[in-house]
């Protein structure tokens, strides 16, 4: 049996933080809130939990004036998002998801027998445009509905960022503001570097093809992967998927391939983890080759590393 659940069933509570506030369906659906807590100027905090008895669609509105940037975090379960203008979102555990929502109405679709968190960093059209500019900004603004930007796993470091956000009561104003601000610097990363593209050329079923070949980066960064084996695994030949792949993702999947193995590098020597096993773990076969690749991307040797050592490492463009 399907409940529904329109938009303006939901009950808002005020919560312990100061302009924060719970907005709860009826109990009559079961557990489901969402607690919004303002943590900066244009910045919005959700931490969400459902628990539908049954499965359960839910009825929103978003009419807020210009595009709303929301970056979702798959803590548990699935749920999903079908707006009436744009792609149907999907929310899983482990996954991120980066959409705009611009003047939108859609159904949440939530299924009966599982627990449905999610964390959510919300961005207003103002403050898109301040970390973003106005060029990157406006072919934001200028859609409407959704827009599907990136949905890729949750980075390591990401998951470190958002941690402390999951427990809001504990935590001053001031360090509310600067934890959110990093995981948004984190966040609109790819767009201002231009690694997302906002205005995909790239047909449904070669997108589907694309996000398994970054997946495969993602699942055998460790092995010697190449061009013409990525592209053959997913069916696209080799200039289709190198096309579509930058045009879809905005970068080039060598390019792609090697931020991702520098990141999880860096993961690992900050664990503690050996020069050498970091090497192998993220492809090279020479661990001489793998530090000279590593110095040249963050500008630091691997070997300077030291688990709790270091904090803030630039990334190179």
């Amino acid at each position: 049996m399907l409940s529904r659940a329109r938009f303006n069933e939901a009950i808002s509570t005020p919560t312990g933080i100061p302009g924060a506030c719970r907005v709860a369906l009826p109990a009559g659906y079961g557990s489901c809130w969402a607690d919004h807590t303002p943590v900066g100027d244009g910045l919005v905090v959700v931490r969400s939990e459902y628990r539908p008895c049954r499965d359960l669609v839910e009825e929103s509105e978003q009419a807020r004036a210009g595009a709303t940037l929301v970056a979702t975090f798959g803590l548990a379960g699935v749920s999903g998002y079908v707006a009436h203008k744009g792609p149907p979102l999907r929310f899983r555990t482990g996954r991120a998801t980066l959409a705009a929502f611009t003047s939108c109405t859609g159904e949440r679709h939530v299924p009966a027998g599982t627990a449905a968190r999610h964390f959510r960093l919300v961005m207003s059209a103002p403050a898109v445009e301040r970390y973003l500019g106005d060029e990157s900004a406006n072919k934001l603004v200028g859609r409407n509905g959704v827009t599907l930007l990136s949905e890729q796993p949750i980075a390591p470091w990401c998951r470190t960022l958002i941690l402390p956000l999951l427990s809001l009561e504990s935590m001053s104003p001031v360090d509310r503001h600067i934890a959110a601000l990093t995981l948004a610097a984190e966040v609109l990363r790819p767009l201002s570097t231009g690694a997302v593209s906002v205005t995909p050329d790239v047909n449904c079923a070669d997108i589907e093809k694309l996000n398994r070949a970054r997946d495969l980066m993602h699942m055998h960064a460790d092995r010697r992967l190449t061009i013409p084996y990525l592209s053959m695994s997913v069916g696209l030949n080799e200039h289709a998927f190198k096309h579509g792949f930058r045009s879809h993702f905005g970068i080039t999947p060598a390019r792609y391939l090697l931020q991702l193995r520098m990141r999880k590098a860096w993961v690992l020597l900050a664990s503690g983890t050996r020069v050498a096993q970091v090497a192998y773990a993220v492809g090279y076969e020479y661990p001489a080759n793998f530090s000279a690749a590593f110095t040249r991307y963050f500008g630091r040797n691997p070997k300077s590393f030291r688990a709790g050592g270091v904090t803030t490492i630039r990334i190179a463009a």
